[in-house]
């Protein structure tokens, strides 16, 4: 029974070694680097006028590349609306998809083909930065002479199902990733990205050709940190919550979506997906079950988890007080793990079928 409490105090240990170690932003002077800040953008009609926003604040001298990715509504006319007269801004009418190629790294490896700045920062539509936000993730990346690194945004939870779900991003590799150990380690499986925020040395990425190596990735963001690894390049994810915000999600519907475009890649194989499951229920199910039957190593045990789930939030400026909800997130979280091999070569996003 003292499995069920030294795992969780485990995961504890590397939460609380991370909460210490992970690299923030800081506040920065002017960046001498040229910087290209690339949006892939297919139906984002509702987010084009915040995006543009959001990028025509930064701070620095930067130029922008926001592709329409063969959109069915609006989004390339408002795009060339909201950018008139900004010679900051180069707005493209991406090409057809290419055979072999997913949507979002066709568009991504167009934007790559058409920028030719030192640094690429690339952001998804629905991302808000703080005006400072791209010269202190470039100079994060900088000053720890690293060839990419991830801003994690702060994940935007409002609905019971995105409060449940979207802690468990941070959550995950927080507890589970020795992250200072990562960034420096030739090991793919500690990569650890977000496609949100992503800052890249133009140099790392042409070492693999641009996004070839990943063209058809739904989870393009991990799979491109670990070619990148694989090539010799170092980097990691590091804290964006001060920084960048986004909303992935708002309602349970497009969570399960969402997910389940994505969960039934993200462990390799079935049997990869059925060691996290087990994994999960062991350090974040059974501990509180043992508990409540009147184990005292499972409420040690449930504390400890609870623990980790209290520091990421503090981290990421997230609920603190849903961290005591994490058995009954992890079980919505195996929910969608299976969700998404039932459904998987059937869902469709952004009109696609993924």
């Amino acid at each position: 029974m003292i499995l069920f409490f030294l795992l969780p105090l485990i995961l504890l240990t590397i939460a609380a070694i991370n909460f210490v170690q992970i690299r923030t932003p800081n506040k920065i002077s002017r960046l001498q680097d040229s910087v290209g800040v690339v949006v892939p953008m297919r139906n984002e009609a509702e987010n084009v006028e915040g995006v543009i926003s959001t990028l025509a604040a930064q701070e620095g001298d930067l130029h922008f590349y926001l592709l329409d990715d063969n959109s069915e509504d609006q989004t390339f006319a408002l795009l060339q609306r909201f950018t008139a007269g900004d010679a900051r801004f180069t707005v493209i009418k991406g090409a057809a998809l290419a055979d072999g190629w997913i949507g979002k790294t066709w568009a991504l490896q167009q934007l790559f083909e058409a920028s030719n700045e030192q640094f690429l920062v690339s952001i998804d539509a629905d991302v808000r930065l703080s005006n400072d936000a791209i010269n202190r993730a470039v100079t994060a990346l900088q000053s720890a002479r690293l060839d990419f690194v991830s801003p994690y945004p702060r994940q935007i939870a409002r609905s019971i199902g995105e409060r449940l779900i979207q802690p468990l991003l941070q959550w995950s590799w927080l507890t589970t990733v020795p992250l200072r150990y990562a960034e420096k380690s030739r090991q793919k499986s500690m990569a650890v990205a977000n496609g949100q925020f992503f800052v890249v040395r133009r140099s790392a990425l042409e070492s693999i050709g641009g996004y070839q190596s990943v063209k058809h990735a739904v989870i393009d963001d991990v799979y491109l940190a670990r070619e990148l690894i694989k090539n010799g390049s170092s980097g990691t994810v590091i804290n964006g919550s001060d920084i960048a915000e986004t909303r992935m999600y708002a309602s349970w519907s497009e969570i399960e979506v969402g997910y389940g475009k994505s969960l039934n890649k993200a462990f390799g194989s079935i049997f990869g997906a059925l060691f996290a499951i087990a994994f999960l229920f062991v350090t974040s199910i059974a501990p509180f079950i043992l508990g409540l039957l009147g184990n005292s190593y499972g409420w040690l045990g449930f504390t400890a988890i609870v623990g980790t789930r209290v520091l990421s939030s503090l981290k990421s400026r997230g609920r603190v007080l849903d961290s005591v909800l994490h058995p009954i997130s992890v079980v919505a979280l195996i929910y969608l793990i299976v969700y998404s091999y039932l459904v998987r070569n059937t869902v469709e996003w952004k009109g696609r079928t993924v």
